[in-house]
């Protein structure tokens, strides 16, 4: 797709592209990155990261782990020792970019499941983070194409060039909003990646990227579809899912990029058993990794398995009191619990569990408020106005402009009566 046909796409089809396209491309639903070898939930060993680097393990480790400042740190010394490699490049500019948009408060998978699979940032990007990260993708693509003049052939640059066009459309299109640049980066990286594979079929990582946009393209309303095609893409969802069992199989860089996204695509389909398996594999490797856990209970409860999935959350709460997951904010398993046991319409359950979001000593923000409606909200429903309006005066406190603070005023005006 050329620049001129992107630009002759209606407004809101180039719009859609990016976020079924864009969005999707890297895999960065959920913070992993992996070089290795084996199957499924198999932990890639330090001897298949390139470049070659002792620190390299160490650094995926904290990456895969949450810990993005120790991880932006290692993959900066791996980078100084191998300045001229890509991949190296690669890792720190992604390890930035999710961990910005971890902060954003765009990395909640359960907002990528819907038909849309649009998610969102909740606060604005760093402007520093926001440097760095083009900084850093025009040195990669500087190397990629020096790479290139040499061998125009050579599968590792086209492969890594696909790479930094896939995050760079991530970046575009979630904190720049540029939608023409994130929607020529994303098909860029496709077309890169299905060359890979026209030269070398046995590059599986390259299924990645391919892989995604076939499904999601193939999961498009027909008349979309149809406009897509006509400017040369085409999609399959059981192609799809099938490239993206080869790549989490093939022990190459992308193995557990490729379970993260498959994860997402079979909860879609509503094949949770599947699903669930790749996650259960996933999270004993990456113990700190909360948002691992927590997809496990979201896996449960839209599987309609609600009691298994509300053991999980308090599992996570519990471990969360206990330290284990550090500073990260695993509040959330309380929130999330708390949404369970409303639809279960336990009322009293559910207002205890938002309760114990104001329990942790730096909650988010964010996930304060929403647990601070619910248990308003909650309140309401069991005829407890006081500690309801006490509720909903804390949301309002807490920001004043947000959606949650504006149904938190109607709220004070009339009593919520339930949905």
């Amino acid at each position: 797709m050329t620049a001129s046909e992107i630009k002759n796409l209606p407004p809101r089809l180039i719009v859609r592209l990016v976020l079924v396209l864009g969005l999707t491309s890297a895999a960065f639903l959920t913070p992993l990155r992996s070089a290795g070898q084996g199957g499924l939930g198999v932990r890639p060993p330090e001897a298949s990261f390139r470049p070659s680097d002792p620190l390299n393990a160490s650094a995926f480790d904290h990456y895969y782990n949450l810990d993005y400042d120790r991880a932006v740190e290692e993959f900066d010394q791996v980078l100084r020792r191998h300045p001229n490699d890509p991949f190296a490049v690669n890792h720190l500019m992604t390890a930035i970019l999710i961990r910005e948009l971890y902060r954003m408060g765009a990395m909640n998978t359960g907002e990528y499941a819907n038909d849309s699979f649009v998610g969102e940032a909740h606060r604005p990007a760093d402007p520093k983070a926001k440097q760095q990260i083009k900084d850093l993708v025009q040195r990669a693509e500087t190397l990629e194409e020096q790479e290139l003049k040499s061998n125009p052939n050579d599968v590792d640059a086209i492969y890594a060039r696909g790479v930094t066009r896939a995050e760079f459309s991530i970046y575009t299109a979630l904190i720049e909003r540029a939608w023409f640049s994130a929607l020529r980066n994303a098909v860029g990286a496709r077309r890169d990646h299905e060359r890979v594979l026209e030269l070398n079929p046995k590059y599986v990582d390259a299924k990645l990227v391919v892989g995604t946009h076939y499904y999601v393209i193939g999961s498009l309303p027909w008349g979309v579809k149809v406009a897509v095609a006509m400017v040369g893409l085409s999609g399959s969802k059981d192609k799809g899912i099938q490239y993206l069992y080869d790549v989490s199989k093939g022990g190459g860089e992308s193995c557990i990029d490729a379970q993260v996204v498959l994860s997402l695509f079979l909860r879609r389909e509503h094949r949770y058993d599947e699903a669930l398996t790749i996650m259960r594999g996933l999270s004993p490797l990456y113990p700190r990794n909360v948002l691992l856990a927590l997809e496990e209970g979201n896996l449960l409860r839209d599987a309609g398995r609600n009691q298994e999935a509300a053991a999980v959350y308090r599992k996570i709460w519990q471990a969360g009191r206990e330290g284990h997951y550090g500073a990260l904010h695993y509040e959330i398993a309380a929130l999330s619990l708390g949404d369970l046991l409303r639809a279960e319409k336990d009322y009293n359950g559910a207002a205890a569990a938002y309760e114990q979001v104001s329990e942790v000593t730096q909650p988010d923000t964010e996930f304060l408020q929403k647990a601070d409606l619910g248990a308003g909200e909650m309140y309401d429903l069991l005829q407890k106005r006081d500690l309801a309006v006490k509720k909903y005066q804390a949301v309002i406190a807490a920001g004043q402009n947000t959606p949650v603070a504006e149904t938190a005023r109607e709220h004070m005006k009339e009593p919520y009566r339930g949905e």
